[in-house]
């Protein structure tokens, strides 16, 4: 996290006062301007800390913070601490400080030793704009508050920030879900990170998920989810990346194609490549395509990259869907509300009834995509190499970056389809 002060704008300011409001220093509105407001709270919040109240948020006051942006504590036992008085402490049930400690034995519990504790909000936000951070900030406490989820990194960005997968379940149906493959796309990343902590709480509780018990879906199958898979150009987009020479570099390469608005225009990787176009399953046809678009160098969207799989990113979830060989794959993208299933004229067998499930339930259209955008996709690459169903999903309606105003309506309209994903193959 930057160092933050008065009159500092982006992401992270919006994820200080989220921070600020969890931890019951004000009601600030998370818009993502730190003015006044964000100053006093933040230095009421320092002063209860013993840190200097100089209303400044750096490294010191980030650390901690780090419980409100991550969603648990870590706290060392002292004399008269049970479990009883630690769930009143900080209102979070016994059964989900339990769940956070495998292992633990209530009537054991030793002085000095640490317990994980989950805070009583959810993990994962919504009305907040994303940066590469708050994905990271999202692994960590998703994988602290359940142990049984396994979280790692497959691979790093351009600018070498972790690229990371969670995986649920141990059957033997392999699922594979991505999103934010476009830096204006991102109001996906929430919608995976959501559906991990959703079915995750289902599971730990015993309960069910879009009428479905989540101890049989994890049964049944194995998830993996790449919830944010351009982070660099996430970072640009939502105003995180403000400067340093990749900012530069990104505005140069912008002011050749003004045709796309900067950065709300961006789809691409930090570099300039389209990660959506760079694997090999008409690879040379989409270039040609673009070409005649008049795009034929890095660009905020379009260019397929110097070669296939040339840019980290694409390449490092290739890699990571051959060694998790799944039987079906998601992609999340915006906008439009409909599903693409297949490429050029092959279809997978089961492909086209499963889409058909995909749009009943979603409400979404079910179409063949454009020819001019029908090359070089991660869902082509699947559908060709693979010969097993995959799916790119456009979710919401209007102009990317969608508003988080339409979260919940993409929310209702998707979770059927990220859970029977699950089970359909």
């Amino acid at each position: 996290m930057r160092v933050l002060r008065e009159g500092s704008t982006g992401p992270a300011v919006q994820l200080l006062q989220l921070a600020l409001n969890r931890a019951g220093f004000g009601a600030l509105g998370t818009d993502g301007i730190f003015g006044a407001a964000t100053r006093a709270a933040l230095q009421n919040f320092q002063r209860s800390r013993g840190l200097v109240s100089d209303g400044i948020a750096g490294p010191l006051s980030h650390r901690r913070l780090l419980p409100w942006y991550t969603g648990y504590l870590v706290r060392r036992l002292v004399p008269g601490d049970t479990l009883w008085t630690l769930s009143q402490r900080y209102g979070v049930e016994i059964a989900a400080i339990e769940l956070a400690n495998p292992g633990l034995v209530p009537e054991n519990l030793r002085v000095g030793s640490e317990l994980v504790i989950p805070l009583p909000f959810p993990v994962v936000p919504v009305e907040i704009d994303y940066s590469s951070a708050l994905v990271n900030y999202c692994v960590r406490g998703l994988a602290a508050r359940y142990p049984f989820l396994r979280t790692g990194e497959f691979g790093k960005s351009v600018m070498g920030r972790p690229l990371w997968m969670l995986q649920l379940g141990e059957g033997g149906n392999r699922v594979l879900y991505n999103a934010s493959h476009h830096a204006n796309e991102w109001i996906t990343t929430p919608l995976l990170l959501r559906f991990v902590e959703t079915l995750a709480e289902a599971f730990a509780a015993g309960e069910r998920i879009a009428g479905y018990s989540a101890a049989e879906i994890l049964d049944y199958a194995t998830l993996t989810i790449v919830p944010a898979l351009n982070v660099d150009g996430i970072d640009l987009v939502t105003g995180e990346l403000q400067q340093g020479d990749f900012y530069a570099n990104a505005r140069r390469i912008a002011a050749a194609y003004p045709r796309f608005p900067f950065p709300s225009g961006w789809k691409a990787n930090i570099r300039g490549t389209d990660l959506n176009l760079q694997y090999p399953a008409g690879w040379e046809q989409a270039k040609e395509i673009k070409a005649a678009q008049g795009v034929r160098s890095p660009a905020p969207a379009d260019y397929v990259g110097s070669a296939p799989l040339s840019a980290p990113e694409s390449r490092a979830l290739a890699d990571l869907t051959r060694r998790e060989m799944p039987d079906l794959t998601l992609s999340y993208h915006s906008q439009g509300e409909v599903i693409y299933w297949r490429f050029l004229n092959e279809a997978p067998p089961g492909a086209e009834a499963i889409a058909a499930l995909f749009g009943r339930v979603s409400g979404y259209a079910v179409e063949d995509v454009p020819y001019a955008s029908g090359f070089a996709g991660y869902k082509d690459w699947f559908v060709q190499d693979f010969g097993r169903p995959g799916y790119t999903i456009e979710v919401g309606r209007g102009v990317n970056p969608l508003p988080l105003a339409q979260f919940p309506r993409i929310w209702e309209a998707n979770l059927p389809i990220l859970t029977l994903a699950a089970l359909v193959t």
